[in-house]
């Protein structure tokens, strides 16, 4: 059978003996498994999912793993942590492949290679046909004449997307595309309901403002038909009607109708004759070309959709360190090659990215792909998909660019992350830290941030393995002080950070004290190495309170204070254990870094803060979200009350008393904006 793409491959033997120094009840479950495919998973004592593999035959597959001393391996080292499996039985392989791309996705294990779930690509939306019940029937309604937008999220099916698109830039240019040739709207339905004359789109001829009946219905979903006509690829047909168009209005004397259509036909043979190096029999293509360097890969996924090239984006795997020794071989420890480390890495981009989401008809790869992987992507795509290695023509430029780029991609990773590990060091030494493995060095940054003491907001970032850490970043909501305290909102978020921390610290001292661990050991909850603070000699003040109050060494805090005329490289380093503050110079990697951290806690609490303070002005919703709220209930409200904070103020009784506002209406207005 073939490997998949996240599969070690260990010989097949019989099922293992109790001898072998393997967990016995391990070792039982080993014994029982059946001889059908599937997937299994190991766990560690900790219950961490460790790895998750597929097999035609589970029973020889999973009995290989404890038949052969793999000595200190990767997979040695995973074997000898396991301590539970867990398998799920399926029909097929290809079936297998699928689940088994699920379970990486959810579980993230350990010794797999992982690429980011990532499902932020944006779309060209095409709103559906609606109807606005609360315009005048002599106002063009906006739901008849379809809006083009960009769109990120989740799709349905009330509207029709085209994409997805490897950016948000390649969306707005094709948009300006669709502008200028089929002058399609892009204003929201609030706008366009509220027009009483053209815009400026108008008037430069990039709309045909249909929001004042300067089009009909009709013309304007022939529009809209060959606007979706030309993204599907079908550019030549476009032509076609639009030259037919242009005809049949010559020959009705309709000269002004023709002109415009000749203008969109000259605007659109220009467009193709830009795109002309582009074009190609094949309208749906993603090439993918993987590089592997240094301990790193990057995966880049170039996208053609509608025979137009819309650029690339590149994608780089986590742990591929813990997942390169299981896809070399195992017989005599033979490394893997370079050719086979590239394969393992773009069949887990592929099976994780396509597996569950939409793909096109045509894979252009740099390294071949199992056909196991890819008969399980025509499954489930219910079509077939085909995957080309060895492209010719204007695809085999297509990947070569994308080979290009995924080096490029890959050669800026590495010198970033050697700078980022130079600056993690020069701040350590700065500090004076003595610490051999700077990959662990765990940073905490604080800030403070609010309008006049308006919706105070305290923010905390993370650093560590030379990177920010966003899924570990905090909001604090600061409540019960004097609005405008800085000082009161830093004692009030390091008391409700580290608190808990310093009370599982001591409860594990006592255990382990009790049980005989070591008190340092991996499991052991642990201080951030570093507390950075953004203030001066006052905030880092509040800051030694709380810490000594904690029983937390006073030589972690380290507080950022602002230079001479608050400019960018002055900054000097203060500490809250009586060292004397230091500056570090305005060329120092280690004033880089901390710059960094420093920036990175100010943007968070400044977009926590501004969204918090949207939320108490506008009531935490608008009133176009409110289901039975149309522009003219809505402009009676905020010319009732004033603006939409003289809204949310208002109560039931005085909502209800604007025209058009049922007490049933106005309830549910008070709920949604409270």
């Amino acid at each position: 059978m073939s490997a998949s793409p996240q599969d070690p491959q260990p010989a097949e033997s019989p099922t293992p003996a109790a001898s072998s120094g393997h967990d016995p009840a391990v070792l039982e479950q080993v014994a029982a498994l059946p001889a059908l495919p599937g997937v299994y998973r190991y766990f560690d004592a900790d219950d961490q999912v460790l790895y998750v593999g597929k097999a035609i035959h589970l029973k020889r597959r999973v009995s290989s793993y404890f038949q052969k001393d793999h000595g200190g391996t990767r997979i040695g080292f995973m074997v000898g942590k396991i301590r539970r499996l867990e398998v799920t039985v399926v029909r097929s392989e290809a079936e297998a492949l699928i689940l088994e791309n699920n379970l990486i996705k959810t579980l993230k294990p350990k010794y797999n290679i992982l690429f980011r779930d990532d499902k932020s690509y944006p779309y060209l939306r095409f709103s559906g046909i609606s109807h606005n019940k609360n315009l005048p029937d002599d106002k063009p309604q906006p739901g008849a004449f379809p809006r083009i937008s960009y769109y990120r999220g989740a799709t349905d099916k009330h509207n029709r997307y085209f994409g997805p698109y490897p950016n948000a830039w390649a969306v707005k240019e094709s948009i300006q595309l669709l502008q200028k040739v089929f002058r399609l709207r892009t204003c929201e339905d609030s706008v366009f309901s509220n027009r009483t004359r053209p815009c400026l789109l108008y008037q430069i001829k990039r709309c045909t403002a249909p929001c004042v009946g300067l089009i009909d219905t009709a013309a304007y979903a022939d529009d809209v038909a060959h606007a979706q006509a030309f993204l599907d690829g079908s550019a030549d047909d476009v032509m076609r009607q639009l030259q037919q168009r242009m005809m049949d209005y010559s020959e009705r004397m309709a000269y002004e109708q023709a002109a415009q259509v000749r203008d969109q036909l000259s605007a659109l043979s220009a467009i193709l004759h830009q795109q002309a190096v582009e074009s190609t029999s094949d309208k749906d293509v993603d090439i993918l070309a993987v590089k592997v360097l240094g301990g790193k890969a990057c995966v880049n996924l170039a996208m053609v959709r509608g025979g137009r090239h819309l650029g690339d984006k590149p994608h780089f795997p986590s742990q591929l360190d813990d997942a390169r020794k299981l896809v070399e071989g195992e017989e005599g420890g033979i490394e893997a090659t370079h050719e086979q480390l590239e394969q393992a890495v773009l069949e887990a981009f592929v099976a994780q990215h396509y597996l569950g989401s939409d793909m096109p008809p045509v894979l252009v790869t740099s390294v071949p792909l199992q056909p196991a992987l890819v008969a399980a992507l025509s499954a489930q795509a219910g079509r077939k998909i085909t995957a080309v290695h060895q492209p010719r023509e204007l695809r085999r430029t297509w990947l070569q660019m994308a080979e290009q780029n995924a080096g490029l991609q890959l050669a800026r990773l590495l010198a970033e992350e050697g700078s980022q590990r130079a600056r993690t060091r020069a701040l350590a030494e700065a500090l004076g830290l003595e610490r051999e493995e700077l990959d662990s060095l765990h940073i905490e940054c604080f800030d403070i941030s609010h309008t006049a003491g308006e919706a105070s907001q305290a923010s905390c970032v993370v650093f560590q393995n030379h990177a920010m850490q966003p899924s570990r970043y905090r909001r604090y909501g600061i409540e019960g002080i004097t609005p405008g305290d800085d000082y009161a909102a830093m004692r009030q978020v390091l008391q409700r950070r580290y608190g808990k921390l310093a009370e599982q610290i001591r409860a594990w001292q006592d255990e382990a004290a009790e049980s005989g661990e070591a008190a340092d050991s991996d499991k052991a909850p642990r201080w951030p190495d570093i507390v950075l603070i953004d203030g001066g000699k006052g905030q880092v003040g509040v800051a030694r309170e709380v810490f000594s109050d904690l029983g937390m060494d006073l030589s972690r805090i380290v507080g950022v204070e602002k230079g001479e005329g608050r400019k960018v490289g002055l900054e000097e380093l203060v500490f809250a254990d009586g060292r004397e503050k230091i500056w570090l110079g305005q060329d120092s990697a280690a004033l880089m870094l901390v710059a960094q951290i420093r920036d990175e806690a100010h943007r968070f609490a400044i977009t926590g803060m501004r969204a918090k303070r949207a939320r108490v002005r506008t009531g935490g919703s608008r009133l176009e979200d409110i289901p039975g709220i149309g522009p003219k209930r809505r402009a009676r409200l905020l010319q009732r009350f004033g603006g939409v904070a003289g809204v949310a103020k208002a109560s039931e009784e005085d909502l209800a008393s604007v025209e058009g506002i049922s007490t049933e209406l106005a309830a549910q207005i008070y709920r949604a904006l409270h």
